[in-house]
Parts: C-alpha cells; sequence; structure tokens
C-alpha cells in the first residue's frame, strides 16, 4: 500500500491493520510520540475544513511530527500555472507524506501517480476513504464487529461519502442498503454499484430500508460544491428520506446513528435523532484522528 485514494486500494488484511493499530494509538498515545519525529507532512486544501485539518494537523503533532497547511486556492496549481505532475514531483523532494481534500478524484490520481511519497485522498468528489475508516473503527467500539452488521444510508446517494461507504461495507463483509431518490442527480455512480455488488438501492422513503439496520447514516444535503441557490429544490426532492424517529424505531433498538458532519437538523435528520442516545456523531469525529494516524504510520512504514 503506497497511497490511499480509495477504500478499493486496501484489502482486508490492510483494513484490519489500520484500525487495529487506531486502537492501539488510541489506548496507549505516548507510546506513538515519537512515530513522525523529524518527517513532515503537507496538507493541500483546495476545499474548506474543519475536522479534516484539525485531526490531520494535531494528530501528526501528536506522533512528533511537523504539519504544513498549504491553501491551493493561493498556490500556482489554484491558478492554473503549474501542473499536478510537476507539483508531485516537487513536493516529493521537501515533505515526507502528503494529504489532499480536493475537488476533482483525478486530481488525486495524477498526484499519486507523480509522487514518490505517499499520497492520502482526504476528500474528492468521488471518494472520502478516511472518513469510513473513522467509521469503522466506532462502530468496533459500539458493536464489537464489522462482519454482519446492518448500515442503512439515507439521502444523497451520489457523493464521496455513500460511494466510500459502499467500497468500505463490501471490503469489511456489512450488509449496505442505500436509500435514495430515484433520480440520477441522488443515485450512487454507476462505477461504484458495479464495484459494490452486494449493496442494496431502495428508493421508497421512510422506514423501510431501515429494518433490522444495526447503523443508521445521514450526510449534508448541501456538500461544499453545491450551490446555495439548489438548497430548496435539494431540499424538496430530499426531504422524504430524513432520518427522523421512525425510521431510527425500525431499525434494531441498539441501533446507532452515524453522521459525518457537518449536519444540519432539521434536514438531513431531526434534532431527536443526532441529539439522542443512539448518536454516535462525535465519537466519530473523533476517530478521524486515530485513524488517520494508524494510515499514516502504515504507509510510512512500508
Amino acid at each position: 500500500m503506497k497511497h490511499l485514494l480509495t477504500l478499493q486500494d486496501l484489502g482486508v488484511d490492510q483494513l484490519s491493520a489500520i484500525l487495529d493499530l487506531a486502537d492501539e494509538m488510541k489506548t496507549r498515545p505516548k507510546a506513538f510520540a515519537n512515530t513522525m519525529a523529524g518527517r513532515t507532512l503537507l496538507m493541500m486544501f483546495e476545499k474548506p475544513s474543519l475536522r479534516t485539518r484539525v485531526s490531520f494537523e494535531t494528530g501528526f503533532h501528536k506522533m512528533g511530527g511537523h504539519a504544513i497547511y498549504y491553501n491551493l486556492m493561493t498556490s500556482p496549481l489554484g491558478a492554473g500555472k503549474e501542473s499536478v505532475s510537476d507539483m508531485a514531483k516537487v513536493l516529493s523532494r521537501y515533505v515526507d507524506i502528503v494529504m489532499a481534500r480536493l475537488f476533482e478524484h483525478s486530481d488525486i490520481e495524477e498526484l499519486a501517480a507523480d509522487a514518490d511519497v505517499p499520497v492520502i485522498n482526504a476528500l474528492t468528489n468521488f471518494s472520502h476513504p478516511c472518513q469510513i475508516l473513522a467509521d469503522f473503527q466506532t462502530l468496533r467500539e459500539k458493536k464489537g464487529r464489522l462482519e454482519g452488521l446492518r448500515l442503512a444510508y439515507y439521502g444523497d446517494a451520489n457523493n464521496n461519502v455513500t460511494h466510500s461507504l459502499m467500497f468500505g461495507c463490501e471490503l469489511a463483509g456489512i450488509e449496505c442498503v442505500v436509500a435514495c431518490p430515484d433520480d440520477a442527480e441522488y443515485r450512487p455512480a454507476a462505477e461504484v454499484l458495479a464495484a459494490a455488488p452486494s449493496t442494496r438501492v431502495v428508493h421508497e422513503p421512510g422506514p423501510a430500508g431501515a429494518i433490522d439496520a444495526d447503523v443508521i447514516y445521514a450526510d449534508t444535503w448541501m456538500s461544499y460544491h453545491i450551490k446555495k441557490d439548489e438548497m430548496d429544490r435539494r431540499r424538496a426532492d430530499l426531504e422524504p428520506f430524513q432520518v427522523n424517529t421512525p425510521v431510527m424505531a425500525a431499525a434494531k433498538s441498539d441501533a446507532v446513528f452515524m453522521n459525518c458532519l457537518p449536519a444540519h437538523r432539521g434536514a438531513e435528520q431531526t434534532a431527536e435523532v443526532i441529539d439522542g442516545p443512539q448518536s454516535i456523531v462525535f465519537d466519530q469525529a473523533e476517530n478521524r484522528m486515530w485513524a488517520q494516524n494508524a494510515l499514516m504510520a502504515l504507509l510510512m512504514r512500508d
């Protein structure tokens, strides 16, 4: 494993190794205080960020390393004056590992192809693998396992989180149900469906998709790349797929609710769901740091 661009880059053993190490780092953080001593992480951002920047920067610091924040909107690349390929070759001479939060997935593929150091996808419009690593660490903490769980995702399914959930569930042996409007704008990408044939996509709103689920998952209806003037139309399309009390009641009595954040109460889920006793959204947010630390440590070890 040289890079992580999507969860398709991982095998079952690699996924387990990342999660096992993440658990160990969370339990014994001082034991890893020098793991990245003398090393530098470059963090490239083309999109706004809260959890991604803070979790990566803090996590690398906890391992004894130095992290650089680089805003691509003020760079030659962002201005269209330097190629991704040239940037990758230059950065490989300076830093030890790169994480990038970009719009186009093809850009991070090109970056990885020409970099001599590990490259981590910290989010593109197509894929968000680090989020799902954190989600799976959290599920193992709460449920004691991954294989055999049933996860029901509600809402806009043509996005990076849903795609990565589908890849991850296929890899981990989790039964995945996606409930979304029957419209190309909201259905998972065809290439993802082909790569995750176990996923069941349903277009019936309400509780039906949640029956016997161990996990109910929602994501924002307004990702960063979506224009604000589309909000009213998207809300009308997606509101029938809101996670609310009836949806949670259809799941198992010990089901948990997940949202990768940011979350909008009264939109993709109601306040009583995200702020209720079944919600584990802030455990997910914390585990971004531990899962990413484990990933970086394993990439650097290789």
